[in-house]
């Protein structure tokens, strides 16, 4: 412990002052929130909405897929509109034409400049103006409550099947009738009003809004506040001095170690499997089944985007609609690259422990496999029910859909996913507990155990919210799960457990490994933990959230910058004994790990970390850019990763086909590259110029997505998207094949060599 005291002392500091910070201001989050009034009301008295038809609105949003039929506060999904500026926008205009024909008896569209300047001068002192009343009442006047009612109107036809709609509703991947209840499309539109309220009020003794200004609306001024200009401005700075920061820090303090002599025989292949180890087959094979079925998925959700209800000419939106195969597409990407981490996990257990699996291990690998199976089917069967509005409505969000991206499955199903991995916490505690308690160096094994057990706890963090919980505050325990959980200790499991089997495998030294994972750790967290909040600049907080996560989120980029190292030490693994070659495809996926690391999560990422960029282009194809080379690009190739080196170990005569894997690595490298710089970063470079002259409303509007240019980008996607599935089923082929003992090498005493067929 003495020679890694001063990074374990930094390491702890960090994570001390870091979550001291993201529990103060969420504390901030809880204070400042937007708020919800108890009525809304007209000089006259009549009492437009409540705050409790406001939140069944919000349920009603949650049953129909929620973030997954477009967005709220520029998060969610980028076909449909972001019903935020979407709403504001048709309120000020409605009101903009009510005033002219009261004032001037004529059509907004036929004044004259000095005449639409005025009238415009009015709109933004009466939207801006904060009208709270004491006892959260909230006053408007007669003619923003005509404007309400028109907007209104508009949704009631939208969200239902009426016939003047229907392009609209095809143009947003919208199925018809998507809330049949009139009653729930009355109080959803309260919702969306509420939204739309907070994103143009200004808070007591402020002139910003509620979200900071967002969206960008020129019609009321809505533009960049000063301190977003400042804190971007901070956060590039501290990225060119973390960066160089950390290259001196590089030069100087870097400590060349010699390399151990790597050992004639591949250790790992030496410690006889134990039945748990045996018992990961159906763990890898659920690893590529759900990749294979969310591959497909992920085809299907981007031809909406081109023929909104229908699949080449077959009317499937009925039954299969856009927001259904959007939720399924990214839950079950969620649950094969768990599944992934999870296997990785299990199969470590045993070699920690000596070689032996503890009491009854393998009855709880299976245990935990088919609680995984149960919990998959009941919450896609769970998302089916609710957004086909087949389950009551009472029951939606405890078994269907809870309307939130990335955490849409029902809470019963969520429960279950965390009693889940909890389970798996345990599997790894029978294993890692005895083997701290023997002499030696443990400190690689005591961060690894610190990654295991923030995993199986952090996921609890979604249950600080409910049904009907304020946006902002679900919005901070969510990103608790989607940015602290998954980019954070995640990465930091992924890091040590590598470190972890190549000192087993005797390629790197004990302290090597151990140095460079305390290291990383303290890197990961720097960034990772207060850098959650630049996820929530806009959504109903206020300036120090900002100046907090522009800063901090700022220098989560820095380690990711110069991974191009860590990706050759990767890649020279393989030369260092004869043996590597059998782990060479497992190797080449660490690699692209470290290159989508340094692409998708720091480049694409810090693309829109700064506030101000944020500002422009939160909820449009920018921000799927950086998900899609982030979560797959990392995550997905760090899942595969792991499932193809357990395979190679529990399948000892394996030999993987140099063909099936060639097409596998590099068609799936291609296809997310086709993707990305063919389709997904062009059409956001064109919107967010949409947004920067014209509005946020417009970068999501029918008009603009459905233009000539934007709809052949989406078309030639497609080309990609071939690339990407090929690739998928070509690894997953080798999968199987692996697994059902297809092209073992019988001679298992001698070095595998390549297949060629």
């Amino acid at each position: 412990m003495a020679n890694y005291r001063r990074l374990w002392f930094v390491l702890i500091t960090i994570l001390a002052v870091t979550f001291a910070m993201l529990g103060y201001f969420g504390r901030e989050v809880y204070r400042q929130a937007p708020p919800i009034p108890q009525q809304v009301v007209t000089p006259s008295g009549q009492v437009l909405m409540t705050e409790s038809q406001i939140l069944d609105g919000q349920t009603a949003w949650q049953s129909i897929g929620g973030m997954q039929l477009g967005s709220i506060w520029g998060h969610g999904a980028y076909q449909a509109p972001d019903w935020t500026a979407d709403w504001l926008h048709r309120e000020l205009m409605a009101w903009l034409q009510l005033a002219a024909e009261d004032t001037y008896g004529q059509a907004y569209a036929r004044l004259d400049a000095e005449q639409q300047n005025l009238l415009k001068f009015r709109l933004k002192q009466e939207y801006r103006q904060n009208t709270l009343q004491p006892g959260d009442i909230v006053l408007v006047s007669a003619r923003r409550a005509a404007a309400m009612a028109d907007v209104a109107g508009y949704y009631d036809k939208l969200f239902s099947d009426h016939p003047e709609l229907q392009s609209s509703r095809e143009s947003f991947a919208m199925k018809e009738n998507t809330l049949p209840d009139a009653d729930k499309r009355a109080s959803m539109a309260h919702f969306f009003f509420w939204t739309a309220w907070a994103a143009a009020t200004e808070r007591p003794d402020s002139t910003a809004t509620y979200t900071n200004n967002w969206p960008h609306e020129p019609l009321i001024d809505n533009q960049p506040t000063g301190e977003n200009i400042l804190w971007s401005v901070v956060s590039v700075v501290l990225l060119i001095a973390g960066v160089g920061g950390l290259v001196w820090a590089w030069a100087f303090l870097r400590k060349e170690d010699p390399e151990p002599q790597a050992p004639q025989r591949d250790p790992l292949s030496l410690v006889k499997l134990t039945a748990s180890q045996k018992a990961l087959g159906k763990y890898v094979f659920l690893v590529v089944a759900l990749f294979t079925f969310q591959v497909f998925l992920g085809g299907f959700t981007a031809h909406y985007t081109v023929e909104g209800q229908q699949f080449y000419g077959l009317d499937v939106s009925q039954y299969f609609p856009y927001s259904l195969v959007r939720t399924w597409h990214i839950q079950s990407a969620l649950f094969w690259i768990a599944t992934g981490f999870l296997t990785a996990g299990l199969f470590l257990a045993p070699i920690i422990n000596g070689g032996r699996d503890p009491k009854f291990q393998k009855l709880g690998v299976d245990i935990l496999f088919w609680a995984l199976v149960i919990v998959v089917i009941g919450s896609f069967t769970g998302n089916y029910l609710a957004i086909a509005q087949i389950m009551p409505a009472e029951w939606s969000f405890w078994l269907g859909h809870q309307g939130y991206e990335f955490v849409d499955l029902g809470r019963l199903w969520q429960i279950g996913k965390f009693a889940g991995i909890v389970f798996w916490l345990g599997l790894m505690l029978r294993g890692i507990v005895p083997a701290l308690r023997q002499p030696g160096d443990r400190n690689l094994l005591a961060l690894l155990t610190a990654s295991v057990v923030a995993i199986g706890l952090f996921y609890g963090a979604g249950f600080f919210y409910g049904e009907r919980t304020h946006l902002s505050i679900m919005e901070y325990w969510r990103w608790w799960i989607v940015h602290l959980w998954v980019e954070g200790f995640f990465e930091v499991f992924a890091t040590t457990a590598l470190a972890f089997i190549f000192c087993s495998m005797g390629l790197v030294s004990r302290t090597m490994a151990t140095t460079a994972s305390l290291a990383s750790a303290s890197l990961f967290m720097l960034g990772g933990v207060p850098g959650t909040f630049h996820h929530m600049y806009f959504s109903g907080t206020t300036t120090p959230v900002m100046a907090v996560g522009a800063t901090f989120s700022a220098l989560e980029v820095v380690p990711l910058v110069v991974l191009g190292y860590e990706a050759f030490e990767n890649w020279r693994l393989q030369q260092r004994a004869p043996w590597m070659q059998q782990i060479k495809w497992p190797l080449m996926c660490f690699v692209a790990v470290s290159f989508w690391n340094m692409l998708g999560a720091g480049v694409f990422g810090f693309m829109i970390n700064p506030p101000v960029a944020l500002y422009y282009i939160q909820g449009l194809n920018t921000t799927a850019t950086h998900a899609h080379a982030a979560l797959f690009g990392v995550y997905g190739f760090l899942a595969l990763g792991f499932a193809l080196l357990v395979l190679r170990y529990i399948r000892p005569g394996l030999v993987f086909s140099e063909r099936l894997m060639t097409v596998g690595f590099w068609w799936l490298n291609g296809g997310l590259v086709l993707m990305l710089f063919t389709s997904l970063l062009p059409i956001g470079v064109l919107q967010f110029y949409a947004s920067v002259s014209q509005g946020f409303w417009y970068a999501r509007s029918e008009a603009f997505m459905q233009t000539p240019l934007l709809e052949t980008l989406r078309w030639i996607r497609t080309l990609g998207d071939v690339i990407f599935i090929i690739g998928a089923l070509a690894l997953s082929w080798q999968v199987v094949r692996g697994l059902l003992a297809w092209g073992h090498n019988s001679a298992l005493t001698q070095p595998a060599t390549a297949e060629q067929d």
